[in-house]
C-alpha cells in the first residue's frame, strides 16, 4: 500500500482507478463486478491516527480488488482497517481520515472509516452524496459493538434517545471552509437528483455534469467517473471517465471491463521508483512532475478556452462531439444494436484518449 505492506489476497479483481499519482490507493474507481467506491475526507472529534498505516484511499483500492459485491468489499475493508489501522498523510500536510461511498449492483453501502465506528448504511433507493462532512445520521444498518460505548466514554453522547452519528461525532466548531463544503454538498444533492432522473438512458450522460466541491470553490477538481452497473441483457460494467481535472470542460470516455484491456500510458502518470519522494524517508522533501500526457494536453486546451474565445468555442464543440460519438456508440452496444466485440472494447479507452490528444494539437 502507500506506506505499509499487508498480506496479498489469493485473487484480486480487475479495476479502473482515479488516484493521486504519488500514492498506491485511489480517490475513486470501479471493478469488473460493478462495485464502485469513492473517497472523501472528513473532520470529526476523533483525533487523527498517529504514525503511518492504511490511507482511506488505500482502502478504496483494497475494497475494489477484494470485493465481488459492495458488501464483500465492505467486509474486506473493515477487517483490514481493524487489523492495520488508518493513518499517514494523504498529501504533504496532516489530513483527515476518509469517508467512503461504495455502491454495487443490488447492494449499495456507505462507510465511515473511523474506529471503533465501523458501520455501514444501506441506500435502498435514490441517491447519496458525500462532500467533506459527516452525512450518516440515524440510518445505521450495522455498527461496531464499541461505537456507542466509545461515544459515551468521550462525553459526546449521554446514552439516551436516538443515536445520530453525524451530530455525535461532528466538531462543535467547524473549520472556516466547512460552510463552503456544506453548500457544495447541497448543490451535489440537487445535481445527483437531476442525474437520477436522467438515468433512463443506457449510458450515463455527462450532460448532467455535477461540479465537485473543489471546482465549485474555484480550484481544480479531480477526475470524474460515472458507472452503468446493471444492464439487460447482462453485459460488462460500463464506466464513463474523464481522467483530468475540471469535468465541466473535459471529455468523458467509455471504458468497459473485458479481458486483456489495452493499457493507456497516455493517462498514466510517470513513476520514479525508489527515488520517488513518497518512498524516501523523510518523505516529500522535493516535488516531481507527475502529469501524464493527456493531462498536459488538456491543460494546454484549457488555456486556449480561457484566452481565445473563438478558437476556444470551436475546441469546446469538438470536445463535446468526441464525447457524443463515444457514448452513442456504447449506447448501441449495450442496446444490442452492435455486437459486443471484446477485442474492440479492449482498445476502446486507448482509442478515445489518443483521439482526444490529437484534437488538442
Amino acid at each position: 500500500c502507500t506506506y505499509i505492506e499487508i498480506e496479498q489476497a489469493a485473487r484480486t479483481h480487475a479495476v479502473i482507478l482515479s488516484r493521486p499519482a504519488w500514492l498506491w490507493g485511489a480517490e475513486m474507481g470501479a471493478n469488473e463486478h460493478g462495485v464502485c467506491i469513492g473517497n472523501e475526507g472528513v473532520w470529526t472529534k476523533e483525533p487523527l491516527g498517529e504514525g503511518e498505516a492504511l490511507l482511506g484511499m488505500d482502502l478504496v483500492r483494497l475494497g475494489l480488488e477484494r470485493g465481488r459485491s459492495a458488501h464483500e468489499a465492505l467486509q474486506a475493508r473493515t477487517a483490514l482497517l481493524e487489523r492495520y489501522g488508518q493513518g499517514g498523510s494523504c498529501k504533504e500536510e496532516p489530513t483527515p481520515r476518509g469517508s467512503v461511498l461504495a455502491p454495487g449492483e443490488g447492494s449499495p453501502w456507505g462507510r465511515r472509516g473511523r474506529p471503533p465506528g465501523l458501520f455501514p448504511f444501506r441506500v435502498a433507493e435514490g441517491t447519496r452524496n458525500l462532500s467533506n462532512q459527516l452525512s450518516i445520521g440515524t440510518e445505521i444498518t450495522a455498527e461496531h459493538v464499541g461505537l456507542r460505548p466509545h461515544a459515551q466514554s468521550q462525553g459526546w453522547w449521554d446514552g439516551d434517545g436516538e443515536f445520530d452519528f453525524a451530530k455525535v461525532f461532528s466538531l462543535a466548531h467547524q473549520p472556516r471552509w466547512q460552510g463552503a463544503a456544506a453548500a457544495a454538498c447541497r448543490r451535489g444533492e440537487d445535481g445527483v437528483g437531476r442525474f437520477r432522473r436522467s438515468m433512463g438512458s443506457e449510458v450515463p450522460q455527462p450532460a448532467a455534469r455535477i461540479p465537485p466541491c473543489m471546482e465549485v470553490a474555484g480550484r481544480s477538481g479531480i477526475e470524474s467517473q460515472m458507472g452503468k452497473l446493471t444492464a439487460s441483457p447482462p453485459s460488462p460494467p460500463l464506466i464513463v471517465s474523464a481522467p483530468v481535472p475540471l469535468p465541466g470542460r473535459s471529455v468523458f470516455k467509455p471504458f468497459v471491463f473485458v479481458a486483456s484491456v489495452t493499457p493507456v500510458p497516455q493517462a498514466m502518470s510517470p513513476g520514479f521508483g525508489d527515488e520517488d519522494p513518497v518512498r524516501k524517508v523523510p518523505r516529500f522533501q522535493r516535488r516531481v512532475d507527475r502529469r501524464h500526457q493527456l493531462y498536459r494536453a488538456h491543460q494546454a486546451a484549457l488555456q486556449l478556452l480561457e484566452t481565445d474565445q473563438e478558437q476556444g468555442q470551436t475546441l469546446q464543440q469538438t470536445m463535446r462531439e468526441l464525447e457524443r460519438q463515444g457514448l452513442e456508440a456504447m449506447k448501441d452496444v449495450l442496446a444490442g444494436r452492435i455486437p459486443l466485440n471484446p477485442e474492440e472494447l479492449a482498445d476502446l479507452f486507448l482509442d478515445c484518449v489518443e483521439t482526444e490528444i490529437k484534437c488538442y494539437k
